[in-house]
């Protein structure tokens, strides 16, 4: 589904990517950790097209991204950023703002396909009952799901979220993560995540891709990233990893500085 071939990009003089090489498959739910300044933002912007390949390749099912307008490329890659401002438009209408790349020149209705497709993806993500009500009217969480609904009413074949769970309270996040998670086992929806949190990553991607100072230090499974080992070597943060009980999932725990004084002792 996409593949980063060798890719420089970022600030010269300040940071840069260094020869990055990811392939995410048709069908996964990745997550790219990594600590502050590490490269996950840069990357970001680098594959949503908001910064410029300074070196490498970048393909999107096999067709280099150059290659595709702005347009060919939001009909396969749909983008749910961090933070946003929609001002005063309602729900219904910020939905359908994601038929915009089928748009035609002039064309200043929605079709009937459009509106279909906005309702489909209101009613699953559950902000139909939202619909006339202004988007600065919303909750954090209740914005997030909009725009996820939004990002669907495009039927990418690629969903591209940066901390889309970031400022939210558990409770939705983890609403936020189990709809990503249906999407992608039900619908088969690629999706590619920035996200802090290493226990939630390792409950939810089935790959997982860590960065750090503008490297890939290790991709793989969460069984395979999640280790003490390269946690601590990244984090620079002593950290116990175990199994979740329910899920055997890696489950990471931190370590407070008073806890290592007293083992140390």
């Amino acid at each position: 589904m996409l593949q980063i071939k060798n890719i420089v990009s970022g600030y010269p003089g300040s940071f840069l990517l260094d020869r990055v090489n990811i392939e995410i498959p048709s069908g996964v739910f990745a997550g790219i950790i990594g600590p502050n300044g590490s490269g996950k933002t840069t990357l970001f912007k680098t594959i949503t097209g908001d910064l410029k390949i300074i070196g490498g390749e970048m393909f999107l099912n096999g067709i280099d991204t150059k290659q595709m307008s702005s347009k060919e490329r939001a009909r396969k890659m749909a983008i749910v950023t961090q933070a946003f401002s929609a001002g005063d438009v309602v729900v219904e209408d910020y939905v359908l703002m994601g038929r915009l790349p089928y748009k035609k020149l002039f064309q200043l209705t929605d079709k009937k396909e459009d509106i279909e497709k906005a309702e489909k993806y209101m009613k699953l993500t559950g902000v139909d009952r939202y619909r006339h009500k202004l988007m600065d009217q919303l909750s954090g969480g209740e914005q997030q799901m909009a725009a996820i609904a939004r990002a669907l009413t495009q039927e990418p074949e690629l969903l591209l979220l940066d901390e889309p769970t970031s400022h939210l309270d558990i409770s939705h996040q983890v609403m936020i993560l189990n709809l990503l998670q249906k999407l992608n086992e039900e619908y088969g929806l690629t999706i590619l995540m920035i996200i802090h949190d290493l226990n939630l990553a390792g409950e939810y991607c089935s790959k997982l891709i860590m960065l750090n100072k503008g490297k890939v230090h290790i991709s793989g499974t969460p069984d395979e990233v999640l280790n003490y080992k390269d946690i601590e070597e990244v984090y620079e943060t002593v950290v116990i990893t175990q199994k979740n009980p329910l899920s055997g999932k890696p489950a990471i725990f931190l370590v407070s500085g008073k806890t290592m004084n007293k083992v140390e002792s």
